[in-house]
């Protein structure tokens, strides 16, 4: 199906549910290596090392030919996602289950399933669920972690659409840590996960296409950032369950937060200090 055949029709947009696709790479330890260095950190990451969460996402590329682009820079819907008739994709959240850690330099092979179709009537007009299993095996088979990805496509705001209220984040954060985004920080990571989606490098294209106030901070990193914070004080421990929601975006326009309670939660808060992303975290 081809970009021009999007539909709003439920019955045909849930047709793609149990739709599969495969995919295998060798976890070289390099990308992880430009990670650390995006992060200001130096590059110590060697093969045997664990694959931190979150950081599979270099890997696995969709190669998409650049003729294949939509408008915002992501691949033509219809092929494996769903060909929902609507122009905004955002990432609404996921969950990790992790079996056993994935080792720098061994194979990996991701059988990726739609899960699910939902449409919804949102407060801003229709919205589209799109739930994404990914579940990563070794060589030998055997089950490294899934992962489960929520998606939601949305349509264009309106010019003067009231903001979204504020949630309030948690009170009880033992530790802080402060992030100052920058256009050059989103490129890298938007090229280290080969992510042309253009809110997150294109500002003319985020300000007078989509209406958002600057580029957009990636959902993924985010929550990888959460994840980093939990792992560096969970004392030693491995997480083996990270389940998280977007509640409202972020952006390049100014210093954000990420929190960790001391026990199960991590989240990120807007300069504001509106809650902007929350996990629930467990340890094996």
């Amino acid at each position: 199906m081809s970009e021009t055949e999007r539909t709003m029709d439920q019955a045909k947009l849930r047709a793609w549910i149990g739709k599969t696709e495969e995919a295998s790479d060798t976890i070289h330890v390099g990308p992880a290596r430009l990670m650390q260095a995006t992060l200001d950190r130096e590059p110590k990451l060697k093969t045997g090392d664990e694959l931190p969460l979150g950081w599979h996402r270099f890997y696995f590329p969709t190669e998409a030919r650049s003729s294949a682009l939509g408008r915002d820079g992501h691949s033509a819907m219809g092929e494996f996602l769903p060909p929902v008739a609507l122009p905004r994709r955002m990432w609404a959240g996921g969950r990790f289950d992790v079996t056993s850690p994935v080792l720098f330099g061994e194979t990996v092979k991701r059988i990726s399933t739609i899960k699910n179709v939902v449409m919804k009537e949102g407060r801003t007009g229709p919205l589209c669920f799109v739930t994404v299993v990914h579940d990563h095996r070794g060589a030998d088979g055997a089950g490294r972690f899934t992962e489960e990805q929520s998606l939601v496509f949305r349509e264009d705001p309106e010019p003067g659409q009231p903001a979204q209220q504020p949630t309030a984040p948690p009170a009880n954060a033992v530790v802080t840590e402060t992030i100052t985004p920058s256009p050059v920080q989103l490129f890298r990571y938007s090229a280290l996960t080969f992510n042309s989606h253009r809110i997150h490098y294109d500002v003319d294209y985020c300000r007078d296409v989509e209406g958002y106030p600057g580029l957009i901070f990636h959902g993924p990193f985010t929550a990888t950032l959460l994840a980093d914070l939990a792992a560096r004080h969970g004392n030693g421990k491995r997480i083996s369950s990270f389940d998280y929601r977007a509640i409202s975006p972020l952006y390049d326009t100014g210093p954000f937060s990420i929190h960790w309670n001391g026990t199960d939660t991590v989240w990120a808060e807007t300069p504001d200090g509106a809650l902007a992303m929350k996990a629930k975290v467990e340890f094996a």
